[in-house]
């Protein structure tokens, strides 16, 4: 005997049915009125059902429109190429990925100097309030909000490439550039985790209810020093991060 609330039991045979493909991305679920009757349940019952779902990101309600199931294009980014100065680029890494899965890149950009804040003074090996360049990108793929990125310069490199301070874009790309200026970045340490959006992520990345932020922290080194700290801020529900390490052959003999 399922001892679950009603409630639950209806957004679970939901959830299944969106899972399995019964209602697809941009479908219409029935009625309220059609549910009641499928689940032999209360109005109050069926919409406790379907605000669970909404919760989860799995549907959306419209004001006189009923429920539809969220579309989500799910962009893939593969983290161990992300800047990798050996691999052809179109431009910066953002906009070589994007363009290459056949999409359409869009970023837009704030520079300003600041103090470090204290877990970025810790991963750049300087003191805290020490002045930082920050670079802070806005993107978009195919005009979606996919990711806010913010990176942290420490001032001694700024003096070194003056570019970072320059407002606008800097098109070859950060990593780039830096290398340029014979500052190369020759490893990098990743840190992945996830939690729900403040309200400002939320506005900018325009995210629904029940909808996670998957957060990535870069913090890229030269061959004696940190040179800078970039996190990004991810749509929990459009994006997938994946990472190529060790011998891969097998898995490209049989795709």
């Amino acid at each position: 005997m399922n001892k679950q609330p009603k409630y639950r039991q209806v957004a679970d045979i939901l959830r299944r049915e969106i899972a399995n493909g019964v209602f697809e991305p941009g479908a219409r679920l029935p009625s309220e009125s059609d549910l009641q009757q499928r689940f032999d349940a209360s109005r109050n019952t069926v919409r406790n059902g379907l605000s669970l779902l909404v919760s989860e990101g799995l549907i959306s309600s419209s004001q006189g429109l009923g429920y539809e199931v969220k579309s989500h294009e799910v962009f893939e980014l593969n983290a161990s190429r992300f800047e990798n100065l050996t691999f052809p680029q179109n431009g910066d890494a953002y906009n070589t990925d994007v363009t290459n899965a056949g999409r359409r890149p869009h970023q837009t950009f704030r520079v300003e100097v600041l103090p470090a804040p204290q877990e970025i003074a810790e991963r750049l090996k300087i003191e805290p309030t020490t002045k930082t360049v920050l670079r802070f990108c806005h993107r978009y793929v195919d005009d979606v909000p996919w990711s806010t990125q913010a990176t942290y310069y420490p001032s001694w490199l700024v003096d070194e490439s003056p570019r970072l301070a320059e407002p606008g874009d800097i098109e070859e790309g950060t990593t780039r550039y830096l290398a340029s200026r014979g500052i190369e970045q020759v490893g990098y340490f990743d840190e992945i985790a996830a939690r729900m959006p403040t309200p400002e992520e939320a506005r900018l990345l325009e995210i629904g209810a029940g909808v996670p932020v998957m957060l990535w922290t870069r913090t890229g080194y030269s061959s004696d020093r940190p040179i800078r700290c970039t996190i990004t801020t991810f749509r929990g529900d459009l994006n997938r991060m994946n990472y190529e390490i060790g011998e891969l052959t097998a898995r490209s003999e049989n795709t």
